[in-house]
């Protein structure tokens, strides 16, 4: 099943969606179900909510109730955003570093948070943003100390994301400000849509892909994963409660702008586009921040 989070009327609205990015359409599950929440995360917190948004999706698809409206984030309110860096073998190498022994890990904040289409902001303060595809696993159950053998038993789902990195900030500047260079307004994108866990057998044998105005820059698979996403989940899980809504941005692989000879940095005009398999397609434009 994949769900989204559709602006109908200036409204925000949970959505099913049927079909794939060139011949999607949308039910909206509230309207099927008037006990289903309007958030997507709101969904999530529900013991059955899961259950009940596909049992709406059927009943609005073979009634033929379809929507139409603008894809936002399909989360757009996380409650955490956990990063995961250095989590690719050969993402390591091109960055000249050791796999990490384990998991290196960061945070954004909500400000970061874009849906499909929204343009990423390039700061004035900032010449070298860099482009990151990654996998992001979305927490659909409340857990602290998770052991490894249940972790995916906590998944709600997976979609495509994009860490967007100000390099210059995040490794450049005398402090090597991380916090600062990872979390500019819109720095990160997701979507299009959430794909429930059941529809992705894997998540440790997904294609990841990035085009930079069509070229493909970004060109790995999951299976290069140091630490998987069980592994990631009982890690962080020792120190916090995960809640149904968080998300875990798990990495990038070898392509990065950064590693490149010469660098290639994000610019105005350009589009950037994160493809995982069985999980559709993020485009985003890059524009200058006002």
């Amino acid at each position: 099943m994949k769900l989204a989070t559709l602006s109908l009327n200036g409204q925000e609205r949970v959505v099913g969606v049927i079909g794939d990015a060139d011949a999607s359409r949308f039910v909206d599950l509230a309207e099927m179900d008037a006990a289903l929440p309007r958030s997507l995360r709101g969904l999530l917190t529900m013991s059955d909510g899961l259950a009940r948004a596909a049992q709406a999706l059927a009943a609005g698809t073979a009634a033929g109730r379809f929507c139409t409206g603008r894809l936002l984030a399909p989360l757009p309110d996380p409650g955490k955003i956990i990063c995961i860096g250095l989590n690719y073998r050969d993402h390591a190498r091109e960055s000249g570093m050791e796999p990490p022994p384990e998991p290196v890990v960061f945070g954004k904040f909500g400000n970061t948070i874009i849906g499909p289409e929204a343009p990423i902001r390039l700061p004035a303060v900032s010449t070298q943003v860099d482009y990151e595809a990654e996998l992001v696993v979305v927490i659909g159950r409340r857990g602290r100390r998770i052991p490894r053998a249940t972790a995916f038993d906590f998944v709600a789902g997976y979609m495509n994301g994009h860490d967007v990195s100000a390099r210059d900030w995040q490794i450049g500047r005398p402090g090597k400000q991380w916090l600062l260079g990872k979390t500019p307004d819109t720095f990160a994108p997701i979507g299009p849509w959430l794909v429930t866990a059941e529809d992705v057998p894997d998540p440790h044998d997904l294609s990841i892909r990035l085009r930079l105005n069509g070229r493909t820059m970004q060109d790995g698979s999951t299976r290069e994963l140091i630490f998987g996403v069980d592994e990631l989940i009982a890690y962080v899980s020792q120190l916090m409660t995960l809640e149904p809504g968080d998300v875990i941005f798990t990495g990038t692989p070898a392509g990065v702008g950064m590693g490149r000879h010469p660098p290639v940095f994000l610019r105005p005009g350009d589009v950037v586009e994160v493809e995982i398999s069985g999980l559709g397609t993020l485009r985003n434009p890059v524009v200058s921040a006002e």
